[in-house]
């Protein structure tokens, strides 16, 4: 099951690029970026509310609490730079430079996380690198 919604993830993720670009054309970045996180919080808590899962607020930890709003600042920030980078710049050069963000994300898990880093996320992490540069370029 996960394998599939990380496949819908990526197929989302990349429709939002492609409705973000034309979405923002005459926009301000960080207006645009305010709706779409605006919707993004009206469905989130719509999912919660329809699933029921609204009670276990209280049993959340002071150290989940203080990871998740660190993720949401992450999150915010990622979006403001993103949907400004969509404004001035070309979205097949846009999008390869934000998903270097898997190369980071695998080095920060291995660094903080102590997940495995094996040869083979090593080179994935090079043929992503190369990959962006020559797109980019």
């Amino acid at each position: 099951m996960w394998l599939l919604l990380a496949v819908l993830s990526a197929v989302f993720a990349a429709l939002t690029s492609i409705l973000a670009k034309v979405g923002i054309e005459g926009v301000n970045s960080n207006l645009a970026t305010a709706i779409r996180t605006a919707v993004v919080l009206v469905m989130s808590w719509g999912m919660v509310f329809l699933t029921g899962v609204q009670g276990g607020i209280s049993a959340i930890s002071r150290k989940s609490w203080l990871f998740l709003i660190l993720s949401g600042l992450a999150t915010g920030a990622s979006w403001l730079c993103y949907y400004s980078a969509l404004q001035t710049g070309e979205v097949s050069k846009v999008v390869p430079i934000d998903k270097l963000s898997v190369v980071i994300t695998l080095v920060l898990a291995f660094v903080f996380l102590h997940e495995q880093f094996t040869v083979k996320s090593f080179f994935g992490c090079v043929l992503i690198g190369v990959g962006t540069l020559l797109l980019v370029r």
